[in-house]
């Protein structure tokens, strides 16, 4: 029996708070402190201007992270909009960063949006007091601490060039996770104690806008949707009994989960267990789709039925653009032309899923919450729910149960500030309006139905959401930047 011990999120932020430098008196911004630099692009240089640490907390906890850099491209104003990037990754602490020619943030500067950079705790960062580490990453640090950051940029928005009633987050794989909490969990009073507690601003946390690559979220049912999704591959069909029954048994789970979230098509045909695989199905054909449109090669052989008959319609989500011919860059087999008359009919699932867990190999089963199942050790996700003493935590019923736990209520609302699929739709939650939504179609660090819920989730609720299950591309973010920027340019300008 595995005993987990974790304190209450409110003794944790106490604890922190004892270890934390002396509180300043006031958030502060200087804008004569400002300091030249400059990014080499492409296409030639771009200068600007750069304000960093910014501490956007007044009892600053961890020098190291909690501050925010902002970099205002020349010609910015007041009313140019704000390009947050946060480089989360595995849930990991995250410094503040400079812009680079290599992520979203060279030609967020390039077409004329104020940049910024925030640091975040993470699930291994630390400080000491009295000789004793004590780890004040874990969950839910990092969305504290990059809502405290949105925060610092609206509190100073009169001083500070660019509009704070225009930021857009991104963020890949955790941090895609993150950029999708910062943006459907704006004003959620749920964390307010916690940011009162760090100093925060008391200003707004909403957003305009959210860019979402690949988010590991939705952590209490992702191993469900893992195992529902993947638990028919020849992969898991090799593995020992132990792990074959752990699939079995989280892919029973997983139909009630859908049917439970009563999500709808576009047309608005109840989204039930009965159909998703054909959900799924219809946007792997029109990624597919998409791609060939733009001279990619489609080979039969993972599992694509193609015809030169008449079309049909592969609608994306609330009308998302298609895939312009940059993005087909890189892509194999590429061809620069469209084949007329030849059409992306049909998909054998069962073959294209082998496919992908041949491309990189599947997680163990349990994918995210593995600790002291079938004899694994603790996940990364099973670390970032755990306490200040670095004791990983379980945090879904089924795998506390194999430890004869339960988890406790601290992870649980740990996992609720951690998960925006149970805050879209709360009515005292601000959900930003706009969506970019990302997820490869050869990625399987999580399971397609994680983003997809989440994009038809927030469809539902009426936002705009540009959803694609990008061609091809593995776990990996920031890509057809300028598809991206084109579809930003026309809400934020």
């Amino acid at each position: 029996m595995i005993k987990v011990f974790v304190p209450t999120l409110a003794a944790m932020l106490t604890m922190s708070a004892l270890a934390a430098t002396k509180p300043a008196a006031q958030l502060q911004f200087d804008a004569s402190q400002g300091v030249a630099g400059s990014v080499e692009m492409p296409n030639g240089k771009v200068n600007y201007t750069a304000f960093t640490h910014l501490y956007f907390v007044t009892n600053v906890e961890d020098s190291t992270y909690q501050y925010v850099n902002v970099f205002v491209p020349e010609g910015a104003t007041q009313r140019s909009p704000i390009f947050l990037k946060t480089n989360v990754g595995g849930y990991m602490p995250s410094a503040p960063g400079f812009p680079s020619a290599g992520d979203a943030t060279g030609m967020a500067l390039q077409r004329g949006y104020v940049v910024a950079i925030p640091g975040s705790r993470g699930r291994s960062s630390y400080i000491t007091k009295k000789g004793k580490r004590l780890y004040n990453g874990k969950a839910p640090a990092a969305i504290l601490d990059l809502k405290a950051a949105i925060r610092y940029l609206r509190h100073f928005d009169k001083e500070m060039p660019g509009n704070a009633e225009k930021i857009i987050t991104d963020g890949t794989s955790a941090g895609g996770a993150m950029s999708a909490l910062m943006g459907a969990t704006g004003n959620n009073p749920a964390y307010e104690k916690y940011l009162k507690a760090m100093g925060a601003a008391s200003e707004r946390d909403d957003v305009l806008a959210s860019v979402c690559y690949c988010p590991i979220t939705d952590l209490s049912h992702a191993d469900m949707a893992y195992e529902w999704l993947f638990g028919n591959t020849d992969s898991r069909k090799a593995d020992d009994e132990a792990h074959r029954q752990v699939s079995q048994e989280l892919a029973a789970q997983f139909p009630a989960y859908i049917n439970s979230l009563g999500l709808k098509k576009t047309d608005g045909t109840p989204l039930t267990a009965d159909n998703y695989l054909d959900y799924i199905k219809q946007q792997l054909i029109r990624s597919a789709q998409i791609a060939k449109d733009a001279g990619a090669d489609i080979p039969d052989s993972i599992g694509f039925t193609l015809s030169n008959g008449d079309g049909g319609t592969f609608a994306p989500i609330n009308g998302g653009v298609g895939l312009p011919a940059d993005m087909a860059k890189g892509m194999a087999g590429a061809r620069g032309g469209k084949r007329v008359g030849e059409y992306v009919t049909g998909l054998d699932i069962e073959k294209f899923l082998n496919y992908v867990a041949s491309q990189t190999p599947l997680k163990t089963a349990p994918a995210f919450d593995a600790l002291g199942v079938a004899g694994d050790t603790a996940s990364g996700e099973n670390d970032e729910f755990g306490n200040s003493s670095n004791i990983p935590a379980n945090f879904t019923s089924y795998s506390a149960a194999k430890n004869n736990t339960a988890v406790t209520d601290e992870v649980k609302e740990a996992e609720y500030l951690l998960n925006p699929m149970s805050q879209i739709g709360q009515s005292d939650v601000t959900v930003a309006p706009h969506w970019y939504i990302r997820h490869g179609s050869i990625d399987r660090d999580t399971a397609f139905p994680v983003a997809l819920n989440l994009a038809t989730k927030l469809e539902n609720d009426g936002k705009d959401v540009n959803f694609l299950l990008a061609w091809n591309r593995p776990h990996s973010g920031d890509y057809a930047l300028n598809e991206l920027f084109d579809w930003l340019d026309k809400l934020a300008k």
